[in-house]
């Protein structure tokens, strides 16, 4: 009887254990990176083509660089899969073409967050300067940097009277 009971109680633990997750690091950083991600791509769709060119002061970025910006900034995550890639935006000025490379940039950032686990989010990477950053480090700074762009980009569409991706719904 304890045996059978022991049995039970050991094959319980090893599902409980089984269900847990696999990289709790990973599984509680990538979700910001997500709603981001999901927010500027459905920003850059949204904006209308004319409104690429629109600057709020002849000082700033138009709404088009700053999807630029967002793209090449991705660069940072292919990296960390061992082939930095070119911004996928450099040259590019029509809402068509800043959308694909903004998506085929998010698609690298992607595959380097969902290469990540515990042991691999800890290896250090020359980062800006050469200092020294852990692979998480460079994703999550990498988010933290889009997050203000897209902070940026939500004033483009106000002025322009569209109710950014992160309002909609209020």
């Amino acid at each position: 009887m304890n045996r059978s009971l022991l049995l039970v109680a050991c094959a319980a633990l090893a599902g409980a254990l089984h269900a847990q997750t696999a990289n709790p690091l990973i599984a509680e950083t990538k979700p910001a990176y997500t709603a981001i991600r999901n927010y500027l791509l459905k920003a850059a769709d949204k904006m209308p083509e004319e409104a690429y060119s629109f600057k709020p002061t002849p000082d700033l970025q138009s709404f088009g660089e700053r999807v630029a910006h967002v793209a090449g900034q991705m660069g940072n995550c292919s990296g960390l899969t061992g082939e930095r890639k070119p911004n996928p935006a450099a040259g590019k000025t029509s809402k068509a073409d800043l959308v694909a490379a903004l998506k085929a940039s998010f698609d690298a950032c992607d595959a380097a967050w969902d290469a990540m686990n515990e042991k691999s989010a800890m290896e250090m990477v020359a980062g800006r300067g050469g200092a020294q950053r852990s692979k998480l480090s460079v994703l999550i700074g990498n988010t933290l940097h889009i997050d203000e762009v897209y902070g940026t980009m939500t004033v483009y569409m106000r002025l322009k009277g569209i109710v950014p991706p992160s309002s909609e719904g209020r």
